[in-house]
């Protein structure tokens, strides 16, 4: 199954970020040209790919006890870190907020 997440900085359309079956990939939108989404990837029309769950992402999720009420709570594989990043994507800290693209 590739889902399909939308990532926006400081609430404007940023990048399309996709789990495959092999891993991620990142892919800047477009017409978008402001700040990038991690300082280590910066904006190009060429996209990212990362054979694991991209680390700048890994750092957002939460730890210890909150993880696990995380995963509680949201019924979550602890290795699932794509569905982990979607509940709490409307409440990251900083500028970046990550929304499940369906189709």
């Amino acid at each position: 199954m590739n889902r399909k997440a939308l990532i926006s900085v400081h609430k404007t359309p940023a990048a399309e970020f996709c789990e495959l079956d092999a891993g991620f990939e990142l892919r800047y939108l477009a017409d978008y040209s402001k700040e990038p989404v991690s300082l280590v990837l910066p904006i190009r029309e060429l996209k990212y790919d990362f054979a694991k769950f991209p680390s700048f992402l890994d750092g957002l999720l939460p730890e210890g006890i909150m993880l696990e009420l995380l995963l509680k709570k949201n019924k979550l594989d602890a290795e699932d870190y794509f569905s982990q990043i979607l509940a709490v994507g409307n409440d990251l800290v900083g500028a970046l907020t990550i929304v499940e693209i369906t189709e």
